[in-house]
């Protein structure tokens, strides 16, 4: 449960980087929304937003955590 709010915490942080790439050059939003490496770049070198250090920093953590309590309870399923 805790892994999933982590996630869409994370998500929703991904969703606002999107649209900034969409809304920057829609190449840069597709090639963001197909892969990955271009998201994190396009997030570090081009995102421009008054709160980008919180928007990352959030969007990071959050998908570090709800992958992390996501497994951990994967774990626990096992027995």
């Amino acid at each position: 449960m805790l892994g999933t709010l982590f996630a869409l915490v994370s998500l929703v942080c991904s969703v606002i980087i999107l649209v900034h790439a969409f809304q920057n050059a829609v190449w840069k939003g597709l090639v963001s929304l197909l892969c990955f490496v271009y998201l994190l770049y396009y997030a570090f070198a081009e995102f421009k937003h008054e709160k980008k250090t919180l928007i990352l920093v959030v969007w990071l953590v959050s998908a570090v955590l709800g992958g992390g309590f996501t497994f951990w309870q994967s774990l626990g399923n096992l027995r």
